[in-house]
Formats: C-alpha cells, structure tokens, sequence
C-alpha cells in the first residue's frame, strides 16, 4: 500500500525559534530538513544570516544551507527546480521532509511554482546593478512602480534585491515580470502541511535584539568586513549588512548601525506577517511546542 508522503513546513518571522523547534520534530520523526531561508543559501554569509550552529547541523541533516556562493545567480525559480528535485529523492527513504524559513517568495516555489522566466544576460544584470548604485533605492522603487502599477507586494518594495530582479526582466524583455506570471498553481506528489510559529510582539522584538547582539559577539563585524570589496552583489543588498557597510564607510557609527540593524530587522519580521498572514493554509500554533506539531501532523 502506497504511503501518503508529506513535506512539513515550519512557517514564521526571523528570530521566532523555527530552526530549534524543526530540529526537535526532525528528531522525532527521523527525518531531514530543507531550508527556505533564501539568505542562508550563501557560504559566505556565516553570522549575519543566522544559519544553525555546526553542533544542529550535525545532529539533523541539513540542505539549501551555505550550499552556493554570493557570486552565484540564484533565484526562487531555480530553488523551485533544486528544492523539488531534492524533495523527491528524500521521498524515496523517508515519508516526510521538513522545510524551515522565513522566505514567503522561496515557500510559494515549492509549493506553487513558477511560470518559466527568461533568463537574464550578464550584460543587462551588471548594466541594471550599475544603475542602482549610482541612483539608489528610491530612484529603483519608483522605476518598478512605472514598469508595473500592478506591483502590489509593499512589503517586498524595500528589498532591493527583488526590486532588482524586476528590473532586470524589463530591461531583458522589455515586459514587467508580473506578466509571466499565470497564477497556475502546480500539482504536487506530496502532501503540504504548513506550521506557522507566532509569539508576542513584545517578545519577538527582544529575542531580535538579542541575536543581533549575540551576532556581533560572534564576529559580525569582521565578516561584513571581508565582504566589503563585494558589496554591490544583490545578495548582500540585506538587513545587517547594509548597515555595516555604511559604518565601515564612516557614513555612521558602529552603534548607529547596531541600533539600525535591530530596528530594521524588526520591519523585517513585521513585513514577514504581513505576507504569512495572507496564506490561509497556514496553521498557526498556539503555543510553539512540540508535542502541538505532533498532533496536528498526525491528523
């Protein structure tokens, strides 16, 4: 008889807890995880990301995590291809997989896919980074805002690495990159649960604040450092780099930047709800524990 196979997604903002609580179900039901936390793909990103520690890593088998370079060009599309194929290879030994993240955009490629898009030339991807750098992040809002009033996703319009990739698809095909889009959701081999984890305001603030302080305890500084040279790579275009790149610039101080990180995240993990909170799939948990993910898995 034919067993139902199932892929559990642990849904929730940055800092809510989603790597220890998956980390404990994958234990308890023996199986791997997958990570959708788009900027944890990158192996240069050691601290800023907050990746899991070493000692998680070896406990449960983790993948999508440091797996390509800054210099890669990667996307939600190619994710969809990589993380499909690697769902059902570990379908093949085990009935259910774990994906963990905060990334709605990388959650929507698993589980609805995308219409094909073309690919974008080195030449119209270097000439369009060239653009932002010399206009900035204003000036690119309002450009998007011209190539397609249908744009609707606000909470993605201070993200200039999405922004960039709009842009990037009007200057390749001269066509906003909403209009590739058919809205057809895909048809899946696998069961989707979908989990989300949900806290206080007041306490999800403070455990932000204590991971970007814990991540400067840890070196962040220095790692933002190395990066310097690369810092018009989309993929550091991010919350806790940006900052850090602005202090080492001396256009503000160290603390500046801390305090902005901090705050900055929080809009961050603000703009995460508001994008969880539209999916109606989502079963949002009452009290964050494990033994609560059990039995509704088990129904």
């Amino acid at each position: 008889m034919n067993t139902i196979k199932r892929v559990i997604f642990i849904i929730g903002p940055t800092a809510i807890g989603k790597t220890d609580l998956s980390i404990k179900l994958a234990k308890a039901i023996k199986c791997e995880i997958i990570s959708c936390d788009s900027r944890q793909f990158y192996k240069e990103l050691k601290i800023g990301t907050a990746p899991p520690s070493s000692y998680n890593l070896k406990i449960v088998k983790h993948h999508f995590i440091q797996n390509i370079s800054i210099k890669e060009d990667y996307n939600a599309g190619k994710y969809e291809i990589d993380a499909i194929s690697k769902i059902n290879e570990l379908h093949e030994t085990n009935d259910s997989v774990i994906v963990v993240g905060g990334s709605g955009l990388y959650i929507d490629a698993i589980c609805k896919g995308f219409d094909k898009i073309p690919e974008v030339t080195k030449e119209n991807r270097e000439r369009v980074k060239k653009l932002y750098e010399e206009n900035g992040l204003v000036w690119l809002q309002e450009k998007i805002k011209k190539i397609d009033p249908k744009y609707k996703l606000l909470e993605e319009n201070k993200n200039p690495k999405r922004l960039l990739r709009q842009l990037e698809v009007f200057e390749e095909t001269g066509r906003s990159l909403s209009s590739f889009r058919t809205n057809t959701v895909k048809k899946r081999a696998f069961k989707i649960i979908k989990i989300g984890l949900q806290i206080d305001r007041e306490s999800l603030y403070k455990r932000i604040n204590l991971r970007v302080d814990l991540m400067m305890k840890l070196g962040f500084l220095n790692e933002v450092n190395s990066l310097l040279k690369h810092k018009n790579i989309n993929s550091l275009q991010t919350v806790g780099y940006r900052e850090i790149f602005m202090f080492l610039e001396k256009k503000i101080t160290l603390q500046e930047a801390i305090n902005d990180i901090k705050k900055n995240t929080r809009r961050f993990a603000k703009r995460q709800l508001t994008w969880f909170r539209k999916d109606k799939e989502i079963i949002w948990l009452k009290k964050n524990e494990l033994s609560e993910i059990l039995f509704l898995i088990s129904k």
